[in-house]
């Protein structure tokens, strides 16, 4: 069994990688880059260099091409002391592109050498003039910077790389003073410590937590009233970062962060500060600065792990999806199997022909058709209430729970009677009866039992499915679910969301595999998995 699991584990990650390796071939590689101006405001409004210049940095910002500018080189050397200010200043590439002073000439050979030996392409902008050769046009500064395509291979081994990071007391650069770096445990948790006007506590909770100085993350180790209760930033997942859909942040996190209305409630700031707000203090991260650039801050805080996410009334996106796709998937099974079940038994009959029936419909018609025709008879009929996430009925859940679980119940109710039908033809039934064996007994112990071994195959799968959402469902009922998200990440082109949704849901398909082995064998001991020598 171990020498299995081993084997299926080893496979389940060679496969993920290959999946997520052909989806940056397809993106990366194969399809036109300039896609992803489409819905850019701002590249349509850039003129000239600019937009050139503009076009290579979005380029870069997706994953495209790693750029490197003449002016990043020189802020390089001088953070390194290559070069002094007054060497930075002589250097700095023209804007008419006129290059009169030899500090200029120098780095700018040495810049063209370096990258050029790199494999880069150097691409020189000459300024672009108007027409009597006084004055530059809009945007058409003269710019100098080197480019090279990132390779699959070079590409994938980053992104893999970078999938976990580990907090340490050394994230913050060596160069700010934020005093010592340490980690701290702490009985009572500083968020939940209410002071008086003159900084006295007035009451603490017991609640250990581990805190953070020279770390990403204040709160290291934390408890609070929301599942899973207790949270740990020491390691997190770092799917990549969204460009588009929801700018600036990590997948994994725009999947986790709560929506909808905020949460206002009275907390006291690590300044003694209190006030109605809804930040949540427990995911305050370093941003270097934050203080001198805003008075709030420098109010609320006395260091500068100033950057919270807010509470929020709603769920998350993969919050919603799960609800809806584990409640669809117990209805499924509740209904799908007796049915299923029933049908067997009753071969040929009246039950057995709907249910066939039923089989066409879901088969035949097109998905959407009969989730728009569930809504509006929900709607109309029923007066179902449409998804809101700003309202707390529950009976707006309905719709996409039904909507979700009809396809799921149709294939149980299919293949469960097929495998009752077949064993209930086998030869060890004829055996059975001819041994004495009443009926009921041969159909629980037999016939049931060994026609569920391959249901129960696909149960951990269908409950770690949940977690991805439905795309058509989510779309129909308006859900802000995770579903919608890849379809709204593959219309703009926000390549980091895709590839990181692409791993999320090839490690699930792989673990929703394995988990069903292990099931199966545990359900039938007959099932092995041990490779005997012959």
């Amino acid at each position: 069994m171990k020498q299995y699991l081993a084997k299926r584990i080893i496979g389940g990650l060679l496969s993920i990688i290959a999946v997520v390796a052909i989806v940056m071939l397809l993106i990366y590689s194969l399809m036109d880059r300039q896609l992803i101006f489409q819905s850019d405001s701002l590249y349509t409004k850039k003129l000239s260099n600019d937009k050139i210049s503009y076009m290579y940095t979005k380029w870069d910002e997706y994953g495209y091409v790693d750029m490197v500018g003449y002016s990043d080189y020189l802020m390089m050397l001088l953070k390194e002391g290559t070069i002094t200010q007054e060497i930075y200043d002589a250097a700095v590439y023209p804007r008419t592109g006129k290059i009169n002073k030899p500090e200029a000439t120098e780095y700018i050979a040495k810049f063209k050498e370096y990258y050029e030996s790199k494999g880069y392409t150097i691409m020189e902008l000459q300024a672009d003039m108007m027409s009597s050769g006084r004055k530059l046009k809009t945007g058409g500064a003269a710019r100098m910077f080197a480019y090279r395509d990132i390779p699959v291979y070079k590409r994938l081994g980053t992104y893999l790389k970078s999938l976990f990071f580990s907090d340490n007391v050394h994230y913050v650069p060596e160069e700010e003073d934020i005093g010592e770096r340490k980690l701290t445990f702490v009985l009572h948790d500083p968020s939940y410590i209410v002071r008086d006007e003159n900084g006295n506590i007035v009451s603490e909770k017991f609640s250990p937590a581990i805190l953070g100085n020279g770390t990403k993350h204040k709160y290291l180790l934390y408890f609070d009233n929301r599942f899973p209760y207790v949270h740990q930033n020491f390691i997190t997942l770092n799917l990549g970062a969204s460009y588009a859909t929801n700018a600036g942040s990590d997948v994994w996190e725009s999947m986790n962060i709560p929506q909808g209305k905020y949460v206002m409630r009275e907390i006291t700031y690590p300044s003694g500060l209190t006030e109605e707000s809804a930040d949540d203090l427990h995911t305050a991260t370093y941003m270097s600065g934050s203080r001198e650039m805003n008075l709030i801050y420098s109010e609320r805080y006395l260091d500068d792990y100033t950057n919270t996410v807010t509470v929020k009334e709603g769920k998350s996106k993969v919050g919603y999806s799960f609800v809806i796709g584990i409640l669809a998937t117990a209805l499924a099974y509740a209904l799908g199997l007796p049915l299923g079940i029933w049908m067997a038994l009753r071969k040929g009959k009246l039950v057995d022909k709907i249910g066939t029936a039923y089989n066409i419909f879901i088969l035949a018609v097109p998905s959407l058709a009969y989730i728009f025709m569930f809504k509006a008879i929900g709607t109309s009929v029923f007066h179902l209430p449409p998804f809101d996430m700003d309202e707390k009925s529950r009976l707006m859940y309905i719709l996409p729970i039904i909507s979700l679980a009809l396809p799921s119940v149709a294939g149980l109710m299919k293949w469960l009677r097929r495998y009752m039908v077949d064993q209930m033809n086998s030869d060890y039934v004829k055996f059975a009866r001819s041994g004495g064996l009443s009926e009921g007994e041969i159909f629980r112990k037999h016939i049931l039992k060994n026609a569920m071994i391959p249901i129960i195959h696909g149960i951990p799968g269908s409950i770690l499915g949940a977690l991805v959402g439905a795309i058509i469902t989510e779309r129909v009922y308006r859900v802000p679910g995770a579903g919608n998200l890849l379809t709204n990440a593959i219309n703009v082109y926000d390549n980091g969301v895709i590839v990181g949704l692409t791993m999320f849901y090839a490690t699930l398909s792989v673990v929703g595999l394995l988990l069903g082995d292990i099931l199966m064998a545990v359900a039938d001991p007959r099932i092995s998995f041990n490779t005997k020598e012959r």
